[in-house]
Protein backbone atom coordinates (compact mmCIF):
# COMPACT_ATOMS: atom_id res chain seq x y z
CA UNK A 1 0.00 0.00 0.00
CA UNK A 2 1.28 3.46 -0.92
CA UNK A 3 1.34 6.09 1.79
CA UNK A 4 0.33 9.72 1.36
CA UNK A 5 1.20 12.79 3.36
CA UNK A 6 -1.19 14.72 5.55
CA UNK A 7 -0.94 17.53 2.97
CA UNK A 8 -2.11 15.09 0.27
CA UNK A 9 -5.13 14.12 2.38
CA UNK A 10 -6.02 17.76 3.06
CA UNK A 11 -6.35 18.35 -0.70
CA UNK A 12 -9.23 15.87 -0.96
CA UNK A 13 -12.62 17.53 -0.55
CA UNK A 14 -14.66 14.77 1.09
CA UNK A 15 -18.07 16.28 1.82
CA UNK A 16 -21.53 15.14 2.87
CA UNK A 17 -24.50 15.63 0.59
CA UNK A 18 -28.11 14.57 0.24
CA UNK A 19 -29.38 12.63 -2.77
CA UNK A 20 -32.15 14.72 -4.35
CA UNK A 21 -32.70 12.86 -7.62
CA UNK A 22 -32.13 9.31 -8.91
CA UNK A 23 -32.62 8.01 -12.43
CA UNK A 24 -31.80 4.81 -14.27
CA UNK A 25 -28.61 4.76 -16.36
CA UNK A 26 -29.26 2.13 -19.05
CA UNK A 27 -26.27 3.27 -21.16
CA UNK A 28 -23.78 2.36 -18.43
CA UNK A 29 -21.62 -0.75 -19.01
CA UNK A 30 -22.33 -1.97 -15.48
CA UNK A 31 -25.73 -1.37 -13.85
CA UNK A 32 -25.75 2.12 -12.31
CA UNK A 33 -27.90 5.05 -11.32
CA UNK A 34 -27.48 8.70 -12.21
CA UNK A 35 -27.62 10.70 -8.98
CA UNK A 36 -27.96 14.39 -8.20
CA UNK A 37 -26.52 15.18 -4.79
CA UNK A 38 -26.97 18.46 -2.90
CA UNK A 39 -23.65 19.45 -1.30
CA UNK A 40 -24.99 22.66 0.26
CA UNK A 41 -22.79 25.67 -0.51
CA UNK A 42 -20.93 23.55 -3.12
CA UNK A 43 -24.08 23.05 -5.17
CA UNK A 44 -25.88 20.07 -6.65
CA UNK A 45 -23.49 17.68 -8.36
CA UNK A 46 -24.12 14.69 -10.63
CA UNK A 47 -22.62 11.26 -10.13
CA UNK A 48 -22.89 7.80 -11.62
CA UNK A 49 -23.10 5.14 -8.92
CA UNK A 50 -22.96 1.35 -9.33
CA UNK A 51 -25.23 0.68 -6.36
CA UNK A 52 -28.19 -1.01 -8.04
CA UNK A 53 -27.65 -4.37 -6.27
CA UNK A 54 -28.54 -3.07 -2.82
CA UNK A 55 -30.49 0.15 -3.36
CA UNK A 56 -33.75 1.07 -5.10
CA UNK A 57 -34.16 4.63 -6.43
CA UNK A 58 -37.00 5.43 -4.04
CA UNK A 59 -34.84 4.37 -1.06
CA UNK A 60 -32.04 6.76 -2.06
CA UNK A 61 -33.98 10.04 -2.20
CA UNK A 62 -33.15 12.02 0.93
CA UNK A 63 -30.23 9.75 1.92
CA UNK A 64 -27.06 11.51 2.99
CA UNK A 65 -23.87 10.22 1.38
CA UNK A 66 -20.17 11.01 1.47
CA UNK A 67 -18.58 12.20 -1.75
CA UNK A 68 -15.33 13.50 -3.17
CA UNK A 69 -16.21 16.76 -4.89
CA UNK A 70 -12.87 17.98 -6.25
CA UNK A 71 -12.01 15.29 -8.78
CA UNK A 72 -12.16 16.56 -12.36
CA UNK A 73 -15.45 15.70 -14.12
CA UNK A 74 -15.46 12.26 -15.75
CA UNK A 75 -17.35 11.38 -18.90
CA UNK A 76 -19.20 8.07 -18.52
CA UNK A 77 -20.87 7.35 -21.84
CA UNK A 78 -23.36 10.18 -22.43
CA UNK A 79 -23.20 11.28 -18.76
CA UNK A 80 -20.75 13.69 -17.11
CA UNK A 81 -20.03 12.69 -13.51
CA UNK A 82 -18.99 15.61 -11.28
CA UNK A 83 -18.24 13.82 -8.01
CA UNK A 84 -17.44 10.40 -6.59
CA UNK A 85 -19.91 8.93 -4.11
CA UNK A 86 -18.04 6.69 -1.68
CA UNK A 87 -18.88 3.17 -0.63
CA UNK A 88 -17.44 -0.21 0.24
CA UNK A 89 -17.00 -3.05 -2.29
CA UNK A 90 -18.20 -6.35 -0.91
CA UNK A 91 -16.88 -9.74 -1.99
CA UNK A 92 -19.95 -10.30 -4.19
CA UNK A 93 -19.23 -7.07 -6.09
CA UNK A 94 -22.05 -5.04 -4.55
CA UNK A 95 -21.39 -1.64 -3.00
CA UNK A 96 -22.54 -0.43 0.43
CA UNK A 97 -22.69 3.35 0.60
CA UNK A 98 -20.52 5.23 3.10
CA UNK A 99 -22.96 7.40 5.06
CA UNK A 100 -22.92 9.53 8.23
CA UNK A 101 -24.65 7.81 11.15
CA UNK A 102 -26.49 11.01 12.14
CA UNK A 103 -27.91 13.81 9.94
CA UNK A 104 -25.46 16.66 9.33
CA UNK A 105 -25.48 19.86 7.28
CA UNK A 106 -24.88 19.33 3.57
CA UNK A 107 -21.38 20.37 2.52
CA UNK A 108 -19.62 19.57 5.80
CA UNK A 109 -16.08 18.27 5.31
CA UNK A 110 -14.97 14.88 6.56
CA UNK A 111 -12.64 15.45 9.50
Amino acid sequence: MDTITWQDFEKIEIRVGTIVEVSEFPEARKPAYKLKVDFGEFGVKKSSAQITDLYKPEDLIGKQVIGVINFPPKQIGPFRSECLITGFFQEDGSVVLAVPDKPVKNGLKLA
